[in-house]
């Protein structure tokens, strides 16, 4: 039986993290903090382990790796681009458009895992790409149907479609491609990642169809969710830049579900939205201000997914 949602997720908790400037290029959410790189790091820490209480509070399984300073890795509080963990027992790890994110990718954190009592079976390593500057950042570059065996993708400089499509023909899922867009200084350029405009839950999913410019690649993103049985809540640009598609679908204790988002995108929602979700589970939300805006990304990249099978 595949799962859609886990109550395991890798977090890692950050040493140097700042505004990285070899992502900003094509991350259009991130802003620069005018503070010192200490004082961001110090709030980002601050702000990630309130989440990771949070999450245990509710009976969600956190597995916490401290980021190693020696590093300098801005971004490693976003492990979800470099790798995905699969109920088979499979690892994936990623090529990272950003020079600086690819020291994020540790073996160590690996045997972490295994001591745990997880087993990781096969690794599936696709960062030879890199070489050719072809990436794929793992689940922000794609939204995973795991139980439907589909994988949605809106291409950027970050996910390229071939990888992708390879990437579906090894793991045996159905591709969805399409173009995801925002206004940046009056012109409509690529969305980074696709899951700040989606989010796939059991039941439900959380989209940004405005994003989607072309119709027919709207209509086959709809037709794809629809013939899955999914509750399609939509939400606007504003909201999107509010990190509002940027959630995940977690379990708690005794199987309750939760939808995890940060504060700021809760705070967007419209009363509509958060009862069509909280028709489905409950919803977390965490302050992880200094986090969206110097990272340019949400609580969804924080969390890794652990679906690994126990030794």
């Amino acid at each position: 039986m595949t799962n859609q949602i886990t109550n395991t997720v890798l977090m890692v908790r950050p040493a140097a993290f700042r505004m990285n400037e070899e992502t900003a290029v094509n991350n259009y959410f991130q802003e620069d903090l005018q503070i010192k790189n200490d004082e961001i790091n110090k709030k980002a820490q601050q702000e990630f382990d309130a989440f990771v209480v949070q999450l245990k509070e509710v009976g969600v399984e956190v597995i916490v790796v401290n980021d190693r300073a020696e590093l300098d890795t801005p971004d490693s509080i976003f492990p979800n681009n470099w790798v995905s963990f699969h109920e088979d027992g499979t690892a994936v790890i990623y090529p990272m458009f950003a020079e600086n994110r690819r020291r994020e990718r540790r073996m160590e954190i690996f045997e972490e895992l295994e001591n745990r009592g997880f087993k990781i079976e096969e690794v599936l390593d696709y960062t030879q790409a890199e070489e050719e500057e072809v990436y794929l950042e793992g689940t922000g570059s794609m939204i995973l149907d795991r139980v439907n065996q589909k994988a949605y993708c809106a291409l950027s400089p970050r996910a390229d479609e071939d990888l992708f499509i390879e990437f579906c023909e090894d793991m045996e899922y159905t591709p969805v491609i399409f173009g995801a867009f925002q206004n940046v200084d009056g012109k409509r350029k690529p969305i980074y990642h696709t899951n700040v405009m989606m989010c796939v839950a059991d039941e439900f999913a959380v989209i940004c169809l405005d994003s989607i410019d072309d119709p027919k690649e709207k209509k086959n993103v709809v037709k794809h969710l629809k013939e899955d049985n999914k509750e399609i809540i939509k939400i606007t640009e504003a909201q999107m830049h509010q990190f509002a598609g940027n959630m995940l679908q977690v379990k708690g204790k005794n199987e309750r579900k939760y939808l995890v988002m940060s504060s700021t995108a809760y705070n967007s929602l419209n009363p509509d939205q958060v009862e069509r979700i909280e028709k489905h589970c409950e919803i977390l939300n965490s302050n992880i201000t200094t986090i969206e805006t110097c990272g340019g990304g949400s609580t969804r990249c924080m969390m890794a997914e652990v679906f690994l099978p126990k030794q």
